[in-house]
């Protein structure tokens, strides 16, 4: 008795090289959409940033820094969770600047609350490494317009708050508090915005989108489908 051969199941050598399938029409991809995290992480940004603004301008009084310090670390838990859902999302860029974030409330508010020895000069370098950082992170984040706003406040902020930690100059002081006051705003109109569009699913106020960013609002779904294959969590390596 005779049959024919059945076509091999996995790759075979041949001529010293491996030939696959081609795995394009076997294969499927599932999305599981989750809801921006992006407002309760401006908002977070927004509150821990008007708290602390409003101790540098002395509206709290010259005791307030461990009340100030525990008021703030829910930041740091807010974030973190932010980050770890913007991850979930494919969001690189959010999900980074949330974590950085939500670590520097953490050491803010320890730093505040134990005031151990020379804390405030190596606050002030973690406030100067902070705004590198930030200028870094708004240098590649000109597409995300409400991020990138946030970004161009948080930078000045953060330099201004090294300084006054690193030299003690109580003017440098006020002004960080000042800048941190801007950046509460800008936070908490990126957060309303994002949050208003979320829930209507277009563009309620402007937040000023161009490229991808555009696209995943505005676009349909074979634009915001396109180049899926090279997305992390689908490619085969990072």
């Amino acid at each position: 008795m005779t049959h024919d051969r059945e076509p091999p199941e996995w790759p075979t050598p041949e001529a010293g090289r491996y030939f696959e399938r081609d795995l394009r029409q076997m294969t499927r991809i599932n999305l599981h959409p989750i809801a921006s995290p992006m407002p309760v992480g401006f908002f977070a940004v927004a509150i821990a940033s008007f708290v602390v603004g409003s101790l540098q301008l002395g509206f709290l009084g010259d005791d307030a820094a461990r009340a100030v310090a525990l008021t703030i670390l829910p930041a740091f838990i807010l974030q973190l969770i932010v980050s770890v859902l913007a991850f979930g999302a494919r969001d690189v860029l959010a999900a980074t600047l949330m974590a950085c974030f939500s670590g520097t409330w953490l050491a803010s508010s320890l730093v505040l609350f134990l005031d151990p020895p020379s804390g405030a000069r190596v606050l002030g370098v973690l406030n100067l490494v902070f705004a590198v950082f930030a200028l870094m992170m708004a240098s590649v984040a000109h597409r995300k317009r409400s991020m990138w706003l946030v970004l161009c406040v948080a930078v000045p902020r953060f330099a201004a708050a090294a300084l006054a930690n690193l030299t003690g100059a109580a003017w440098l002081g006020h002004l960080s508090g000042a800048l941190g006051m801007l950046l509460a705003v800008v936070a908490l109109y990126a957060a309303f915005a994002l949050m208003l569009e979320d829930m209507r699913g277009e563009e309620v106020l402007p937040v000023g989108r161009r490229g991808p960013a555009h696209d995943a609002v505005e676009g349909n779904l074979a634009v915001q489908l396109r180049n899926l294959e090279r997305q992390a969590g689908v490619r085969r390596t990072l």
